[in-house]
């Protein structure tokens, strides 16, 4: 039975909150929420019951048997997500008035910038802190569609994805490129051999090959090899274990291969026929208010990497 609800109006501390609510529902369980809270999981209770005492629903199971939404939880979660997201469009709105820069922005990236001599995105943060000291960054990855649909709902402020099939929605700004080359381990079959010579030329088909499971360049790389996904992953660093197993054909970035290069952990395969080059795009969404804290790291990544690349 549902309780009798106590929320007439919303306050600061019902919003405080909520808040904690999708924390908790993101890492699904209150103790791994303590961390990310960096309150002790007594508070954290006493919250969300406070919570539920608030709107005078159960929103969540917790006990023995484990954490887990209700059905009106999950409703909650999503009308939660959406309040939330608002209150923050309106002090973004708020902060782009005033003339110092506030508050908090949110950013996703998909690839491991951080080793690609092609991306200048530690340069743009830097400069964009010296703009901005008192604006809080909040730094997130995942996949290119998920950061994009992430950037399209209000959930992030900008991300850093290859450009692939872009949105009617969404403003893209190039970047950087990225240069992919299709690798094998050590002790797979064709390590060691300078397959751009070779006649025949070796069946890819014939191996096994692993890949993104998403829709990325890297997916239609390896249906343009014709060479069947054996194993799919999410993130990078998987994919390097896989090739460097010597059982799995697979895509790196010349900057992530260059150190297993050096190694001798991985080998070149079919340069000539399967490289392909990768666009890296800073995404906005398309709207009709200015954002200056967006805007402003928009900039900063423009200018760091120097592009005269036009906006699609």
């Amino acid at each position: 039975m549902a309780r009798r609800a106590l929320l007439s109006s919303l306050g600061d501390a019902d919003i405080r909150l909520l808040r904690v609510f999708v924390v908790v529902a993101e890492c699904r369980g209150i103790a791994a929420s303590e961390l990310e809270l960096n309150i002790g999981k007594s508070t954290i209770s006493k919250y969300i019951s406070d919570l539920e005492h608030r709107i005078g629903l159960r929103i969540c199971n917790r006990g023995p048997a484990g954490f887990s939404l209700t059905s009106e939880g999950e409703q909650v979660l999503n009308l939660a997500n959406g309040l939330l997201a608002q209150i923050d469009e309106f002090q973004s709105r708020l902060h782009s008035i005033q003339k110092t820069l506030k508050g908090t922005i949110r950013i996703g990236i998909f690839d491991q910038s951080s080793t690609n001599p092609n991306a200048h995105v530690h340069t743009a943060i830097r400069r964009y802190d010296e703009m901005a000291p008192d604006v809080n960054l909040i730094v997130s990855l995942g996949t290119p569609s998920a950061l994009e649909a992430s950037v399209s709902d209000g959930s992030l402020d900008l991300a850093i994805v290859p450009i692939y099939r872009p949105s009617s929605a969404l403003i893209y700004t190039k970047l950087y490129r990225e240069n992919m080359n299709l690798y094998c381990g050590k002790g797979h079959a064709l390590f060691g051999i300078d397959t751009d010579v070779m006649r025949p030329k070796p069946d890819l088909a014939a191996y096994k090959y692993a890949g993104y499971g998403f829709n990325s360049p890297n997916m239609r790389a390896g249906l343009n090899i014709g060479a069947e996904r054996a194993a799919s992953v999410k993130e990078e660093e998987a994919l390097v274990l896989l090739i460097q197993s010597g059982r799995y054909l697979g895509y790196l970035a010349d900057h992530v291969a260059a150190t297993l290069s050096d190694s001798e952990e991985v080998w070149p395969v079919l340069t000539k026929d399967t490289s392909y080059t990768v666009e890296f795009a800073a995404v906005i969404r398309k709207r009709t208010h200015t954002d200056r804290k967006t805007d402003t790291l928009l900039q900063c990544l423009i200018d760091a990497h120097k592009s005269d690349q036009p906006v699609l």
